[in-house]
């Protein structure tokens, strides 16, 4: 009998269709000698896992597997050979990289030339314009001794002695309240969204952010006196930090148990000994000022560069497949359940107290949040690939330092540690992992500040682009060449340009990126047709 013989390295015949949500229809046609030689393989690994009387493992003759098993077995063995090979050969031949694994959507004339049709998701792809262009003053300024002033006041507050008065609640007192808040729409039975008996309560002058249980609470109890009560409603809004009220009206019921006027203490060297570690009143004054420069600085960074990222967003063209989305999409859901669960609730509870199903919230809350992440994750990535961004030892080891305290003043930490001598590998990995990506993002931000304020460097120019303008100027120079050198140079650019946009980019993280995006899943596979 003739033994079966298949063609190696054969080029394949692919068509590529582009698709509107970033994927490729990729058409995928095999000569009928190429399925034979499947078949022929597929049958040896056949009775290579199944037992044929007469026949040592893998030994049977195709035509005795063909007899035991039938064709169809034979055919669907073949087919996942051929995806192990035909895919990520035609990924390669039509020069696509793929952003994750593909799906394969037709199987067709197996018993004349195989058709394969699948559907590739492509890599995302961020064109950030003539972004160098954008402009956005830096305008911070840091807070003066008003703001200072106010923060020592609120430690001497802190530090007051109190003693029992019997007037009604004045501005600066101390008082202690039951307080009970239920939902407007809360269902039958269910408990209070807030119960705190014997809460203590400081009544401010002006407003705090995270005054509990909302900005400006405590002046809802001014004018009232010991044993006194009080109702009132407050709507929370829908991006409140406690995602059990966000968007909820509560019903707070408030009954005063005791006022305490307060006695400030002074303002001295003492005073500033008995807040911390300060040797006199001017210590204690320096550092409030350098801790409120810090968070005033932080916010105002947070605001310019959320404002930076949508002034670049507007000039980029920004792809990506459907499955990005998705995977981003997982993950703000696996944050949100996380953080859900650090206040006791999970996310049933926590959509029934917004009143939605979960359809809803990922269509309206949850997946706008994933594209904004996503979409800016690639603005960066992109940002950092053209400005050549680098980190030097130094701000990783000072990024490091501070990663690492964050971790030792952690709570869970803590705990976890008890017992232990020193931290184990794997977690030093993770925060060495975390503090890379932190100076990383530190240096693209400090270098987009840069651009938007007009003091960036020039970008650096590559090899061939320097290589290429110095010929261009040396033939310019000549008087009898001028035409021709322009010319050809205009040829080199188009050239150039060619070349670069037939290249395939590979994936940065090595081959096991690779092998994973080029991977077919099988499960998706539809039943073959004939």
């Amino acid at each position: 009998m003739k033994k079966h013989e298949e063609k190696k390295d054969e080029a394949l015949k692919i068509e590529t269709q582009p698709r509107d949500d970033h994927q490729v229809t990729l058409t995928v046609e095999l000569e009928t000698e190429q399925m034979e030689g499947a078949k022929h393989r597929a049958a040896r690994k056949i009775s290579e896992r199944k037992s044929i009387p007469g026949f040592r493992p893998g030994k049977a003759p195709y035509e005795v597997v063909l007899r035991s098993f039938g064709e169809s077995v034979i055919s669907e063995e073949a087919v996942d050979l051929l995806l192990d090979e035909v895919y990520p050969k035609a990924l390669e031949e039509a020069k696509l990289e793929p952003a994750a694994a593909g799906s394969l959507e037709k199987v067709e004339d197996l018993d004349k030339k195989p058709k394969f049709t699948f559907t590739v998701p492509l890599a995302p792809t961020a064109d950030l314009g003539d972004y160098r262009s954008i402009r956005l003053p830096y305008d911070w300024k840091e807070p003066g001794e008003d703001k200072a002033k106010e923060a020592i006041d609120e430690l001497r507050r802190m530090y007051a002695k109190t003693e029992s008065v019997s007037r009604p609640i004045e501005t600066g007192d101390f008082v202690m309240i039951d307080l009970k808040g239920v939902k407007a729409k809360a269902d039958d039975g269910e408990a209070p969204a807030i119960d705190r008996p014997g809460l203590p309560v400081f009544v401010r002058d002006g407003e705090k952010d995270d005054e509990f249980p909302f900005k400006g609470f405590s002046k809802e109890l001014v004018g009232l006196s010991g044993e006194e009560s009080k109702s009132f409603s407050h709507k929370y809004k829908k991006d409140y930090k406690d995602e059990n009220l966000q968007g909820q009206t509560v019903k707070f019921d408030v009954k005063v148990k005791m006022v305490r006027g307060s006695i400030l203490p002074d303002l001295n060297d003492d005073f500033a000994k008995q807040v911390g570690p300060f040797e006199n009143l001017q210590a204690l004054r320096e550092a409030v000022k350098a801790n409120l420069a810090t968070q005033s600085k932080a916010e105002y960074d947070d605001d310019y560069f959320a404002k930076l990222m949508e002034k670049i967003k507007e000039k980029a063209a920004i792809k990506y497949p459907p499955q990005v989305i998705d995977h981003e999409l997982e993950h703000v859901m696996e944050d949100l359940k996380s953080r859900l669960a650090e206040q006791g609730l999970d996310m049933a509870a926590y959509l029934k107290s917004r009143e939605m199903d979960e359809e809803k919230f990922v269509a309206e809350e949850a997946r706008p949040i994933a594209v904004k992440r996503l979409e800016r994750s690639l603005i960066m990535d992109e940002l950092a690939k053209i400005e050549k961004i680098e980190v030097g030892r130094e701000m990783l080891q000072s990024s490091f330092e501070h990663t690492w305290g964050e971790y030792q003043g952690d709570a869970g930490f803590q705990k976890s540690m008890r017992g232990k001598s020193q931290p184990p590998k794997q977690l030093m990995n993770a925060v060495a992992m975390e503090s890379a990506n932190r100076a990383y993002v530190q240096q693209t931000l400090n270098r987009l500040k840069d651009i938007a304020t007009g003091q960036a460097p020039e970008l650096p120019m590559e090899e061939e682009t320097k290589k290429t303008a110095a010929k261009k100027s040396s033939k310019a120079a000549s008087p009898k060449s001028n035409k021709t050198a322009g010319a050809k140079a205009a040829g080199q650019k188009k050239a150039a340009s060619t070349a670069t946009s037939s290249k395939v980019k590979k994936p940065a993280e090595g081959s096991k990126k690779l092998a994973a995006a080029t991977s077919f899943p099988r499960g998706k596979k539809t039943a073959p047709k004939k």
